[in-house]
C-alpha cells in the first residue's frame, strides 16, 4: 500500500505466474490483438475485441464480454515498452470517471519459461483490489493455457 498526497491511501497488488514459453513469445501474446483475444479475461469473461497501438503514448482498448451479456471496455495508454521484458500502462474502465490506475508487467526468463509478474497500482479501495486480483489470476490462467498448449505441440 502506498500513500498518495491528499487522495488518501491507494492500494496495489502483484500476481505472478510461470508460463512455458520464452519471454519474447509471452510479450507478443500480451501485445498483439489477435493473441489477446485468445486468452484475455477473468474466468467466464471473453475478449471480443482488442485494439493495440504499441508505442509509448499509444492507446489500447479491450472489450470484456461477461456471461450476463454486459460488455466492459478497459482502456489506457502505454507509458513504457521494453520488449520483451516490460510493459507499463495506465488502466481505466472506459465508462467510469476517476483517476487512472497503473499496470506494470514484467516478463523474466526462468528455467520453466517466463515468470510473468503483473503489478497493479493506484487502486482506490479493497473491493476493487480484490476484483482486480481475481481478474489477473484468471487472465494469467488463460495465458498459461494458451502458451502451455502451444509448448506441448512444439
Amino acid at each position: 500500500m502506498s500513500k498518495s498526497g491528499d487522495t488518501g491511501a491507494l492500494l496495489s497488488l502483484a500476481v505472478r505466474r510461470v508460463v512455458r514459453a520464452a519471454p519474447a513469445r509471452v510479450f507478443d501474446a500480451w501485445t498483439r490483438p489477435e493473441e489477446l483475444r485468445r486468452w484475455w479475461g477473468p474466468n467466464g469473461v471473453v475478449c471480443t475485441e482488442a485494439l493495440v497501438d504499441l508505442r509509448v503514448g499509444g492507446r489500447y482498448r479491450i472489450a470484456n464480454l461477461f456471461p450476463d451479456g454486459k460488455v466492459l471496455w478497459i482502456c489506457g495508454e502505454f507509458e513504457v515498452i521494453e520488449p520483451p521484458a516490460r510493459l507499463v500502462y495506465s488502466w481505466r474502465i472506459e465508462s467510469r470517471g476517476g483517476a487512472a490506475e497503473r499496470v506494470s508487467v514484467g516478463f523474466e526468463a526462468c528455467e520453466q519459461g517466463t515468470l510473468v509478474v503483473v503489478t497493479h497500482e493506484r487502486i482506490a479501495d479493497q473491493a476493487v483490489r480484490d476484483r482486480h486480483e481475481q481478474g489477473w489470476r484468471g487472465c494469467l490462467d488463460g495465458l498459461a493455457r494458451l502458451l502451455d498448449a502451444a509448448a506441448l505441440r512444439d
